[in-house]
């Protein structure tokens, strides 16, 4: 399997010859479906309609003197977001993308640490922005996407664009003639983290292209998928993988509506792939057997279907989309795909999906890596790895202990310039082209990269043994009572050794539809899930086994990638404990 040739991809250099070669080639084809304000239905914008509004945005852009200059962009996933992108870094600036949920202050530091010159925005954050926009003397333009220009501040989107398009129809060229530099730095991207923590990420057209043409060799992509844009898109997993890479191969994008929206807009927008973080696909896969355990029959026929297609499949016979019509055709009936990033997946969520026709892989990356280092291949993979190094990368375990687990170091031409004005912590992450991930893992014998962790997250006991917090939140996640739990490591009674201890939301919800006739009381919740805790801690070795449980209603604080942010969540436990 591991000789399996990779697909066929056409190189490109940058962006521009990207979106170019894709017009040509794409050009009456949809390539965006989305729900304009007051529209029920999605409509279809084609790749020419695209390309020629990125032409018109970014001719308008010049005219306002922003060549070269760098401009935020700050809003949710939307039409006007891709061409904001693709005018700016295909020929007139750099392109600062950011988090739409952050708090105003924090959108405001941002704004004057990567230098804006311009912010483009949305209703979302107009308030916020309305705001920055009178206490600051350095960004010259605000440009909204949903308002008229208002005479002071404010700048229209759709009049610039409607500008632009005038100014191209009569012949001008001061963006379309632009020649994009591929090596130099297009692109400035802010970690997950608090502002002061969030470091400053420098991308080329290069290392964005070279991460396209990598993950589009090992996972088959065509002008016939349709993907659902689920994940923000100022995250660099959503912007590579979710938005660059379908114009690159001719895909149609549909914008979600909003989590809670995600099966109806798989139906109508018949999607054939979406990518998604472990919690969504959970949550997902979770609630295809809550539908089923309502119906005793029904229950009983799922679980006898999957026994007759597991025992078919070793004969190669797979009837799993016959078999499980009735899900599939809740996802519309299209669905061949899901992709799992930005965190590690439960091998048992995955194998659930394959074993019900649902095809699912994982793969690994950071926002330095633009963002894929591995990912499992369509036609060859482990559910418990995080895939194969991309064809141009090389990825190597730095000081092994005797498990083989070590940092994972990577070098590629998806690799980052740098930290922006952060030269120290540059030369801290990058050594000789290589660049230290932070996480922990081992690459096997078939060369597929396997993640154990963060380094700065494992919990070392007196006696030098390694006990990594995620591998235990995965166990503690697969009980039907838990919603999501929290591992780290808690000081002894004595001072002297570090016990495991976890933190833990209920799943009230299955709680109740379990124990449908009682009142339980929260003391009665703790013993339920601390009996679950227990019977986990027998299939662990002692060194690992949790000895102090805690029970919390309010979910943990994530990034909008859905990740818990650990740091702030382990502040909070140590001021509680002070």
């Amino acid at each position: 399997m591991g000789n399996i040739p990779l697909y066929k991809v056409e190189p490109i250099e940058n962006l521009k010859e990207m979106l170019e070669r894709s017009v040509t080639l794409f050009g009456d084809k949809t390539a965006f479906l989305w729900k304009p304000k007051g529209h029920d239905t999605y409509q279809s914008i084609t790749y020419r309609q695209f390309y020629n509004d990125v032409q018109a945005f970014g001719t308008a852009l010049m005219h306002l003197g922003l060549k070269d200059k760098r401009i935020a962009l700050l809003s949710e996933n939307r039409y006007e977001w891709a061409v904001a992108y693709l005018a700016v870094v295909n020929g007139t600036g750099i392109i600062v993308p950011l988090d739409r949920e952050l708090p105003e202050n924090e959108i405001e530091s941002l704004l004057i640490r990567s230098k804006a010159d311009a912010v483009i925005f949305s209703n979302y954050n107009a308030e916020q922005i309305k705001n920055i926009s009178e206490r600051s003397h350095d960004i010259q333009y605000f440009i909204h996407m949903d308002e008229g220009a208002d005479g002071k501040h404010i700048l229209s989107f759709h009049e610039l664009l409607e500008g632009g398009r005038e100014k191209v129809e009569s012949g001008d060229d001061i963006f379309t003639s632009r020649q994009v530099d591929s090596n130099a730095m297009n692109i400035l991207l802010f970690t997950s983290g608090t502002t002061e923590a969030a470091k400053a990420v420098m991308l080329s057209h290069k290392n964005i292209c070279s991460n396209l043409m990598g993950m589009c060799s090992m996972v088959y992509i065509d002008e016939k998928d349709t993907f659902l844009s689920v994940l923000p898109l100022h995250h660099t997993y959503e912007c590579s993988c979710g938005f660059l890479c379908q114009l690159y191969r001719g895909s149609a994008i549909a914008y979600c509506e909003g989590l809670r929206h995600i099966q109806k807009n798989i139906k109508e927008s018949k999607t054939t792939v979406m990518l998604g973080v472990p919690l969504i696909f959970e949550a997902i896969y979770r609630r295809i057997w809550k539908q089923a355990a309502k119906d005793p029959k029904k229950l009983k026929k799922l679980k006898t279907g999957i026994r007759i297609s597991n025992f078919l499949k070793k004969f190669n016979i797979d009837i799993t989309r016959k078999l499980f019509r009735p899900i599939h055709d809740s996802f519309g009936g299209h669905l061949r795909l899901f992709i799992s990033g930005a965190a590690a997946m439960d091998p048992e969520v995955a194998k659930g999906f394959q074993e019900l026709g649902i095809h699912i892989i994982q793969g690994y990356g950071l926002t330095e890596c633009a963002p894929i280092v591995a990912v499992n291949r369509d036609v060859y993979f482990k559910n418990d790895a995080a895939g194969l190094p991309l064809p141009e990368m090389e990825v190597r375990i730095d000081s092994p202990n005797e498990e083989g687990i070590g940092e994972i170091v990577a070098k590629g031409p998806n690799v980052m310039l740098g930290y922006y004005e952060n030269p120290e912590t540059t030369a801290q992450a990058l050594k000789e082209g290589w660049f230290y991930t932070g996480d922990l893992g081992f690459i096997d014998s078939d060369g597929f990269v396997h993640i154990t962790g963060r380094r700065k997250n494992v919990i070392v006991t007196r006696n030098g043994k390694n006990i990594y917090p995620e591998e235990i939140e995965t166990l503690l996640n697969r009980i039907p009572y838990v919603k999501e739990s929290m591992v780290f490591g808690l000081q002894n009674d004595h001072g002297d050794d570090v016990t495991v201890a976890a933190q833990i939301v209920p799943d009230y919800e299955n709680i109740q539809e379990d124990f449908p006739n009682a009142e339980l009381s929260k003391e009665e919740i703790y013993e339920l899930i601390h009996k679950e805790v227990k019977n986990l801690n027998r299939q662990l070795v002692s060194y690992k086994r949790i000895k102090n449980v805690k029970l919390r209603d309010q979910e943990f604080a994530k990034t909008t990638t859905r990740k818990i942010k650990r740091y702030i969540e382990e502040e909070k436990i140590k001021k509680s404990m002070e």
